[in-house]
């Protein structure tokens, strides 16, 4: 269990491109200043796994040293949305101050946030009510060049650490390709109506038997200037506010008024 010195914040940090990833070790990097932090981490990629969790076969957790002396680091072979659960039933034994995931190499923006396995840790976390936010780099690369993430997540963090914030408090922040300098500002933002028009590739593989290999292309079908895809094709930071109840809420008052099933 981690122990603090007085008044210090329980940053808890968790990802899904693994522990070893250069994103999560720039998200430790940018806010270890801010409190103690706390890793639980996948010990392997976990990419696109949603909010699965691991009921059919044992957890295991290992605490590992990839980030220094003073940061409490912990991989496990569960999911992203397992490591949160893990996280506050077996190390920390209470809810931390706040909750980041990522930092991820590659975007969540649009419907990607209903995928992503850096959301969904973040989005467990927030259902346990622990204010969480989810960071993204628009860079795919293994190697991808974090510096400016880095201001962002600090400047992001701090602000909120600062102020008291709705439990169930949830961001999905998405971050240009882009020097520091280059970056215009940060953009509050909708999630934008925009998906994958999917494909499935049919190759054959050395045995002669068939297999299926997903691809697609990215569609965006909404042009409004006030989503996360215009934000960050413009370069600014978006950042959505995110909530885990679903209800159609326009749909539901609709069903009640025309008394449709009745």
């Amino acid at each position: 269990m981690a122990k603090l010195k007085k008044g210090k914040p329980i940053i808890l940090v968790t990802n899904d491109d693994d522990i070893t990833s250069k994103g999560i070790r720039s998200l430790v990097e940018a806010v270890k200043d801010l409190g103690k932090v706390v890793v639980v981490a996948p010990e392997k990629p976990q990419s696109g796994m949603g909010h699965a969790i691991t009921i059919g076969s044992p957890l295991r957790m290992n605490q590992v040293d990839f980030f220094g002396k003073d940061v409490e680091a912990w991989q496990t072979s569960g999911t992203p949305v397992d490591c949160v659960k893990l996280a506050v039933d077996k190390i920390l034994h209470h809810k931390p101050d706040i909750c980041l995931s990522g930092i991820n190499h590659g975007a969540n923006h649009s419907i990607n946030v209903l995928y992503s396995g850096t959301m969904s840790a973040a989005m467990e976390a927030a259902i346990e009510g622990i204010p969480s936010i989810g960071f993204s780099l628009l860079d795919y690369s293994f190697d991808a060049d974090f510096s400016a993430s880095k201001q962002i997540v600090h400047k992001i963090v701090s602000a909120v650490l600062s102020k008291k914030t709705d439990k169930h408090f949830l961001l999905n922040v998405n971050i240009p390709i882009a020097t520091p300098d280059k970056i215009k500002g940060i953009k509050i933002c909708k999630q934008a109506y925009a998906k994958y028009e999917e494909d499935f590739s049919e190759r054959i593989d050395p045995h002669g038997k068939k297999y299926y290999w997903l691809t697609g292309e990215f569609k965006n079908f909404d042009k409004s200037k006030e989503t996360d895809v215009w934000a960050l094709q413009h370069g600014y930071v978006s950042v959505v506010p995110v909530q885990f109840d679903l209800t159609n809420y326009t749909l539901k008052k609709q069903l009640e008024k025309t008394k449709l099933f009745q």
